[in-house]
């Protein structure tokens, strides 16, 4: 795989082979993704520019000036400040991110102090209408209604004003534009009735519209903060300083002063800061980042490493080849960056309905007025007339109609340990027919465990065991703690090691004091070996001898490592006798329990399965023949899986990618819908926009179920908030239904959608839990 520089990474102001600028502008003003699309058509309209897109989550432009432009000499400043006048004039905010300028990412949305004031505001205006179904007169006198009705209608609802007013002005309708008419109609009769003294008023319709979009639009800001959440979680895995040496001395510099060719040295514990070559040293990495394989490899002299990777036990001393932009870690950044810019599939079905919709109400209405003006010339029946029809068009069930569905959706399905962060994720869900499986973590439980133990001889079996255990005592490295585990599941007795010494890329030796189980005495000191071929062979192991001695060891070894498992021979050198072979361990990961069930389940929905995996192929199919998939592709790196699941999509498979890895987060962002095992890394989760919180595979099935039950109600939802429309718009436009009328069958049409959605609360996921697991070979994360 080459490594391409890039110039677009964070902020940047570059020339590229074919010297085009790229510039990137930090947005604002944005409330939807018409305004995206918005402002991405109009950067596209100018002179000299190849290529605009804009990013809503992030809330970024970035915007390719072509060649010839660019060679006009014409300074990246002014070109900045052109396109900063263009957004502007669309009314909006546009701000140049200079290159020597931090990466910056949209601030969290603090808007929920809004929605509890709107809602204390709006609650008075409410409950008289309730108390008004048993008989009670609660309703508070009209200027009171003014009073709390104003500041939710003038103040908290200004943003409304605004956004509806540059759909207005660029001939687009939106539901910023159609809560801002229909509020205002409300708003404006109230007002005009109370100056005639008359008792029906209507502002509790007003400030009820706009406190409940008032949270779907906080709900959707929080859910937005979530995407760019994956960003953040990456770039925190780049340390902030490395430790160089030169001339025989260390420091700790910032990592932006690392250069190419710089020897950086990397401590037991750390984070690899740079991509480079060992030139001193061996050690144990682990490479999950970059190749999925949670068992830490052995990296020694000449061998390359990746940033971001951790050093877990020897001191290595590497040369700097790859820096910045360049790392692989960064690779893995702008993939997110890249698969999160990509435009869903689908716009937001209001948005699309309501610029034909806001248009067409205006429109009746003005008929309406003028019509009744002109047929009897009373222009105040007129004016109620097509206030009726305003009223009646009025978005509260049209607005209602998807964020209600939505919330009882995501609640009902919170409670089953399905944390649907992305209102996206859930209409996008019930339209998916292939679902993508990372293995660690995911279809299996994802660490490694001791699987088999083998002697030469089976009456050694459990004092290899025991061996091997006593050398690993105190280890962190995974191998180890499945070695302690499962030695103190059997309730061994672990003899004492001593004189410890690491074999760096090999693996242990010690002096082991056994004792004799009957005498409690001590029967001498043993020298032990624990590690991979290379650790047998420094300890003089006969490998011909130990095969001749028992074959049946060499080929059940080979059988497992073909399989997938990774072992580690034990060696023991006793009465000053040479170093005798023992036998072998071998590691491997236990399938989940419920596998094979979700598997099934998503088969039942007609959906296709596939497993991307960075394991070995052996492996990988013998995962697929014990849960029957569809396709297996294994050896996977984070890149090739991110192409696959775009390869899918292009083919127009409709794609969900399930995994729970650093190394998952490019595929989980570029498939259409991602899901996360909330036992994986904070990055899995940011960048899905699913989470499991229990870790099992049948809820992506569950998951499935409740997207298309809640597009189901959503659908169900616009057809009532409609169907009063098309036949109360029509009624009050003929002048058969008042104002009155037309306010009660707006609230009905409310509570038609409200009840509608609640319904979804009955639903329960088929998900159960089952007994032991079966053992899969091999561990990748």
């Amino acid at each position: 795989m080459q490594n391409q520089p890039s110039s677009t990474t964070n902020s940047t102001a570059s020339r590229d082979s074919e010297a085009s600028l790229k510039l990137d502008f930090a947005i604002s003003g944005m409330t939807c993704a018409a305004c995206a699309g918005r402002i991405e058509r109009g950067l596209n309209k100018l002179p000299g520019v190849s290529l605009a897109t804009v990013n809503l989550a992030t809330e970024r432009a970035h915007v390719e000036i072509s060649a010839a432009a660019a060679q006009a000499a014409i300074a990246a400043p002014e070109q900045a400040e052109a396109i900063e006048l263009a957004v502007s004039k669309l009314g909006y905010g546009a701000s140049w991110l200079q290159p020597e300028a931090p990466s910056q990412l949209p601030a969290p949305a603090h808007d929920g102090w809004k929605v509890i004031l709107a809602a204390l505001l709006t609650l008075p205006l409410v409950l008289p209408m309730l108390g008004a179904l048993w008989g009670q007169h609660w309703m508070l006198p009209g200027g009171w209604q003014l009073l709390l009705a104003t500041p939710v209608q003038f103040w908290l609802g200004a943003r409304f004003y605004r956004a509806g007013w540059k759909a207005a002005i660029n001939l687009a309708g939106n539901m910023d534009l159609l809560v801002a008419i229909g509020t205002s109609a409300a708003y404006g009769l109230s007002l005009y009735q109370l100056s005639q003294g008359a008792a029906h008023l209507y502002f509790e319709a007003s400030s009820a519209v706009i406190t409940l979009v008032l949270l779907g639009k906080w709900l959707e800001a929080r859910a937005k903060q979530q995407t760019t959440a994956a960003i953040r979680a990456l770039q925190a895995l780049r340390p902030e300083t490395a430790r160089l040496r030169k001339d025989g001395k260390e420091w700790d510099v910032a990592i932006e002063q690392v250069r190419v060719g710089d020897l950086v040295v990397v401590r037991p514990g750390e984070h690899i800061a740079v991509d480079g070559q060992i030139l001193e040293g061996s050690s144990h990495i682990d490479e999950a980042l970059l190749t999925g394989e949670s068992l830490p490899v052995k990296r020694s002299t000449g061998e390359q490493v990746t940033a971001g990777a951790v050093n877990l036990d020897g001191v290595l001393l590497v040369q700097t080849s790859k820096i910045g932009a360049d790392t692989a870690l960064a690779r893995i950044i702008r993939l997110v960056e890249d698969a999160q810019a990509v435009k869903p599939a689908i716009q937001r079905l209001v948005d699309k309905v309501s610029a034909i919709f806001v248009p067409v109400v205006l429109v009746i209405a003005l008929i309406t007025l003028l019509g009744w003006a002109w047929h009897d010339g009373n222009w105040s029946q007129a004016l109620l007339n097509a206030v009726s029809v305003l009223v009646i068009a009025c978005p509260c069930a049209l607005g209602l109609a998807t964020p209600a569905a939505i919330m009882a959706g995501t609640g009902v399905a919170a409670r089953h340990g399905i944390l649907i962060k992305d209102a996206d994720a859930l209409e996008l869900a019930h339209r998916i027919d292939t679902v993508a499986f990372d293995k660690t973590g995911t279809l299996t439980v994802g660490k490694p465990s001791l699987v088999k133990v083998m002697a030469l001889e089976p009456a050694q079996e459990q004092r290899l065991l025991q061996l091997a255990a006593a050398l690993e005592q105190g280890s962190q490295h995974p191998l180890a703690r499945a070695v302690l585990q499962h030695a103190s599941s059997l309730g061994l007795h672990l003899p004492q090691a001593q004189e410890a010494q690491a074999l760096p890329g090999r693996g242990l030796r010690a002096n082991v004091i056994e004792r004799a189980a009957a005498q409690g005495e001590s029967s001498g000191s043993t020298t032990v070996w624990l590690g991979n071929r290379l650790a047998m062979q420094q300890a003089g192991v006969s490998w011909s001898a130990a095969h001749a001695a028992e074959p049946v060891l060499e080929k059940e070894a080979q059988s497992l490592q073909a399989s997938g498992y990774t072992l580690s021979w034990l060696a023991v050198a006793e009465n000053d006798q040479g170093a005798r072979l023992l036998g072998f361990l071998a590691f491997g990961d236990a399938l989940k329990p419920e596998a094979k069930s979700a598997v099934q389940k998503l088969h039942e929905l007609g959906i296709k399965v596939l497993l991307l995996t960075g394991d070995n192929a052996a492996s990988a199919h013998r995962l697929s023949q014990q849960l029957t998939l569809d396709q297996v592709y294994a050896e996977q790196l984070p890149e090739d899986k991110a192409t696959l699941v775009t390869t899918f999509r292009q083919q127009g498979a409709v794609v969900a990618m399930v995994g729970d890895g650093i190394n998952d987060a490019p595929a989980l962002a570029a498939a259409d819908v991602g899901f996360a095992m909330a036992s994986g890394t904070d990055v899995a989760m940011h960048t899905s926009g699913v989470t499991l919180m229990q870790g099992n595979p049948e809820l992506v099935a569950d998951s499935i179920a409740i997207s298309r039950l809640t597009y189901r109600k959503i659908r169900q939802n616009l057809f009532w908030a409609f169907i009063y429309n098309l036949v109360g718009i029509p009624l009050a436009a003929l002048g058969m239904l008042s104002p009155v009328v037309a306010g009660a069958a707006m609230a009905l049409s409310s509570v038609s959608v409200v009840l509608n959605a609640l319904t979804l609360r009955r639903w329960r996921p088929s998900a159960v839990q089952h007994g032991s697991a079966d053992l899969a070979p091999g561990v990748e994360q």
